[in-house]
């Protein structure tokens, strides 16, 4: 399974695409979408649209998750923030792609097996679980991974499966 993990802003969208196949992963590419801050928001809007299109189309994955909003204090910025994720589930639903969302605690425990574990120690297992050189840069492309790694590890739950299989009924309930 090909996941496609985000980090969703306005400024850094931080993305990473995984390989996921029998409980081993494979890091495929990653980075980062940035804005420039004097840019009108409508603009920066676009160019996330226009990136995250493009890495669709180039890396075709076969899942989607990003995280969930976290709000902040600053709600000017929140609201931005809430908007360049709005773009970013749009062009995902635009390529057919079903929404998976996670919360930081979610990633943190899938992660690090802790929901409340530091930045650094993120970086550092989603390093050590892809077998990177070097940590991911910035950050956002390191969180990003983490909801990828994430997914898989809810994803591909047998009980999710069994969860999410239609079921049909046979005969009537009177």
């Amino acid at each position: 399974m090909r996941i496609l993990g985000i980090d969703p802003g306005i400024a850094i969208v931080g993305w990473g695409v995984v390989d996921f196949q029998n409980g081993k992963f494979r890091p495929v590419a990653y980075g980062a979408i940035r804005t420039e801050a004097n840019t009108p928001t409508e603009n920066r809007l676009l160019e996330v649209y226009e990136q995250l299109d493009t890495i669709i189309e180039k890396y075709k994955p076969d899942s989607f998750a990003l995280e969930e909003l976290f709000w902040n204090t600053n709600q000017k910025t929140g609201i931005i923030v809430a908007e360049a994720r709005g773009v970013i589930i749009l062009c995902a639903k635009r390529h057919g792609l079903e929404i998976n969302e996670y919360t930081p605690l979610q990633i943190k425990q899938a992660v690090v097996g802790y929901g409340r574990a530091e930045k650094n120690q993120v970086i550092s297992m989603v390093t050590m679980m892809l077998g990177l050189p070097k940590p991911p840069s910035p950050d956002d492309t390191a969180d990003a991974i983490a909801v990828a790694i994430c997914h898989a590890h809810s994803g591909s739950s047998r009980l999710r499966e069994f969860y999410n299989k239609p079921t049909t009924m046979k005969g009537k309930i009177n």
